[in-house]
């Protein structure tokens, strides 16, 4: 079964710093490019960041540059997002997505992040 379990996020001050993390299981982890994902409250989902399969390529949505950092392991198949200078508008769920094929995507369940003071 494939299986995306994201962890890490929290409650945070503007201006600070997460790390989260998604185990992947199931799947050959290797092979494919992952995504960051992010959902804030009543609004739709907004791509974060994406890494290739290898590491040696990331992307970032414009308001993500240059505060994020998207990171992966292949030996422990787990997919990192490294957050920092954290603003209030970054408050959301944060899923981490595999596309496996064009039709079939894969979704973990999520992890709150709440930037607030």
């Amino acid at each position: 079964e494939v299986q995306l379990v994201e962890s890490g996020g929290g409650l945070v001050q503007p201006g600070g710093s997460l790390r989260l993390s998604c185990a992947a299981s199931g799947f050959t982890f290797d092979d494919y490019d992952m995504s960051w994902v992010r959902q804030a409250p009543g609004k739709g989902l907004e791509w974060v960041s994406t890494i290739s399969w290898n590491g040696g390529s990331t992307y970032f949505a414009e308001s993500m540059k240059g505060r994020f950092t998207i990171s992966r392991d292949n030996a422990k198949n787990t997919l990192y997002l490294q957050m920092n200078s954290l603003k209030s508008e970054d408050t959301a769920v944060y899923y981490c997505n595999v596309q496996l094929t064009q039709a079939v995507g894969v979704w973990g369940q999520g992890t709150q992040v709440t930037v607030s003071s």
